[in-house]
This record gives structure tokens, sequence and C-alpha cells, in this order.
């Protein structure tokens, strides 16, 4: 259903390195840029996340009540995620653990205070 998702940046040079980084651990590679953009994907067929320049040149701003989750396919693939994210800089929103039956996951901010998640399912 979801094709692709989008946050603003207000440094793109610094936000791409961040993502190439943590979506990295996730098997994502960037599949397009352009002066004002940067996405990766796992598949040719996958969703797609970007970070990107305002298209009106104001400055970016983070959505109150906006989130974005990033799939993982294990507990230990959503802590590493979150501990590549605060190590570079990135702020905690809540450590990697169960949050309700099955649900796994770990909660941060970027380097430009967009608030996402990376999440597994651990079982039935």
């Amino acid at each position: 259903m979801i094709g692709y998702a989008l946050v603003g940046t207000r440094d793109l040079e610094r936000a791409a390195a961040f993502y190439d980084e943590v979506l990295g651990i996730l098997g994502a590679k960037r599949f397009m840029q352009m002066d004002r953009l940067v996405a990766w994907r796992t598949a040719d067929e996958a969703a797609g996340f970007g970070v990107c320049s305002p298209y009106d040149g104001q400055p970016a701003s983070v959505g109150n009540g906006t989130m974005i989750a990033f799939a993982a396919s294990s507990p230990e693939q959503v802590r590493a995620v979150y501990d590549k994210v605060t190590e570079l800089g990135g702020k905690d929103e809540g450590a990697p653990g169960a949050r309700f039956g099955t649900f796994y996951a770990a909660y941060f901010r970027d380097l430009d205070g967009n608030k996402l998640n990376a999440f597994c399912i651990t079982g039935t």
C-alpha cells in the first residue's frame, strides 16, 4: 500500500550519510539521488524511504505525532539499528524491548528530529 515515505532535512549530505549507515543494517541501498533528495529501499518492488530538502525552500520541521517505522527481521537487528542511530548522534526515544505481545521495537529521532522506529514481530 505505501509506495514511499519522506522526511525533511536541513542538511541533505549529513542526513544521507546517517541513513546510509542506519538503513544499511536493514539491507537498504540508495535507489534515487537528486539535488534535494536521497532515497533507499531493500528491493525493486519495496516501499522506499527518503530524506529531502523541502520543495518550498522553507526550513524542514518535524511533524507532531508523525512517525515512520522500519521493519527489521529480528530483535538483534532492531538493537543494531538503535545502537547505530545513537552512535551517530540520533536521540533515544525508547530503548529496544518488547512493547506488547509479540511487538519488539526501539524508538529514536534522527539528526533533524524526525521520530522513527525499528520493529519486528517476535512470534505468534
